[in-house]
């Protein structure tokens, strides 16, 4: 018998709990799920969050058929070779076909490129899911061809209905066994799994086996649920929900400058043996995001620290990360620098592509140059140089002891 995460999945969209931020009935995905028309997209969340789940529900709701993959272990010539069928099938007239891929951030640039024609065509419909930020491990081709959704963490009320449903149904859940919890045995449940749907589950029919009597009587208490969770603590977990906490704390740590706390979660994640190159790339994004101009330096040493990592790896290289870690945390913060840069890119979206001055215009040809292309330049300049319709716009406001030595 399978196990009970995965005997009381969903299968349709009534049943399904959680995220009601994406799935509310005025949203555009669970419109499309009910028309029909749906599209390619990433679901980025925490495990346990729902995000195959999900997938699969879609599939059931629109009625075609499902193909899950996991990015761990496929490989592109399969699956070019099962998409080249796909595609000749729906062009014979064959239904929609979503394709699951999980931890799609597994997929190196190639594999993912591989993708890309059947996405585009619409031969298949890509169902991503992923624990990692899209911006970072998704390419932006890829991106630019699907939607994002954020799955969140479970809430405890929702994990309650889920235990509550696993509880009462009698055909392939827990529903035939007498179950009781003791004082806030189900309360220490549900902080045991972190918010995770399959912890809670696995912890739930792990419990019952084990404290079950003849006449199938259980009574949760503290000790069992610590038992059946199979620790007393949050653990890290290199691809569970701690991986997403522990990440976070780190950065929020260093950005607070404080370095005991940064160094104890840089700590945390390397006896669990989190990839240093995961750690270091957060590290170079945080050198210029959050210290910026007040310490130039830090990019110049972040960058270090991953090429360290790169090169020498584990153990050593985790000598190299507190050295960085300590670094950036006593570092000057500034995201002037960061910020302005999302002030610019807003107008570019607002405003869209707005005509350069033409004394910055590149003329190497005199047509060109007769149409006035480069015409005024000068290389030092007060002048402002942005579009007519910005002229005078402000994004970057320089700090004392910055500016320019013309």
């Amino acid at each position: 018998m399978s196990p009970l995460a995965d005997r009381i999945r969903p299968t349709s969209l009534k049943d399904f709990i959680g995220q009601k931020h994406i799935l509310d009935k005025e949203k555009i995905l669970y419109k499309s799920i009910k028309s029909g028309d749906i599209f390619s997209m990433i679901f980025w969340g925490p495990p346990g969050s729902g995000k195959t789940t999900l997938a699969r529900v879609i599939a059931n709701e629109i009625k075609c058929d499902y193909l899950e993959f996991s990015a761990v272990n496929a490989k592109i010539a399969e699956l070019k070779k099962i998409f080249e069928d796909v595609r000749n099938k729906r062009r014979a007239g064959h239904k929609k076909v979503v394709v699951f891929v999980d931890e799609i951030h597994r997929f190196n640039k190639a594999q993912q490129d591989s993708l890309l024609p059947y996405v585009e065509t619409g031969d298949i419909i890509l169902i991503g899911a992923t624990t990692e930020n899209p911006s970072f491990e998704i390419i932006s081709y890829l991106l630019s061809r699907t939607r994002v959704f954020t799955l969140n963490q479970l809430s405890n009320e929702e994990l309650k209905q889920i235990v509550d449903r696993a509880l009462k149904n009698k055909q392939i859940g827990l529903g035939n066994y007498k179950v009781k919890f003791k004082d806030d045995a189900l309360d220490y449940l549900i902080e045991g799994s972190n918010g995770d749907s399959r912890i809670i589950l696995n912890a739930l029919e792990a419990g019952v086996h084990i404290a079950s009597n003849s006449k199938k009587e259980v009574v949760f208490n503290k000790k069992l649920v610590e038992e059946a969770l199979q620790r007393r603590s949050l653990m890290y977990d290199r691809v569970g929900e701690e991986h997403y906490n522990t990440i976070s704390a780190f950065i929020k740590s260093m950005r607070a400058s404080n370095a005991d706390a940064a160094l104890y979660y840089l700590a945390r994640m390397v006896e669990a043996g989190e990839d240093p190159l995961f750690i270091a790339r957060r590290m170079v994004i945080f050198a210029s995001e959050d210290i910026g101009m007040a310490q130039p330096t830090a990019l110049v040493v972040a960058n270090e620290v991953f090429k360290a990592c790169d090169t020498i790896g584990y153990p050593e290289c985790q000598i190299n990360l507190a050295h960085g870690v300590v670094y950036l945390a006593l570092a000057k913060k500034d995201r002037t620098a960061c910020d302005s840069y999302f002030k610019a890119l807003k107008d570019v979206k607002t405003l869209g592509n707005l005509p350069i001055p033409l004394n910055i215009r590149n003329a190497p040809t005199d047509l060109m140059k007769e149409l006035g292309y480069g015409k005024g330049y000068a290389p030092y300049t007060k002048e402002s140089l942005l579009p007519e319709k910005l002229k005078g716009k402000r994004y970057y406001i320089q700090r004392k002891g910055e500016e320019p030595k013309n």
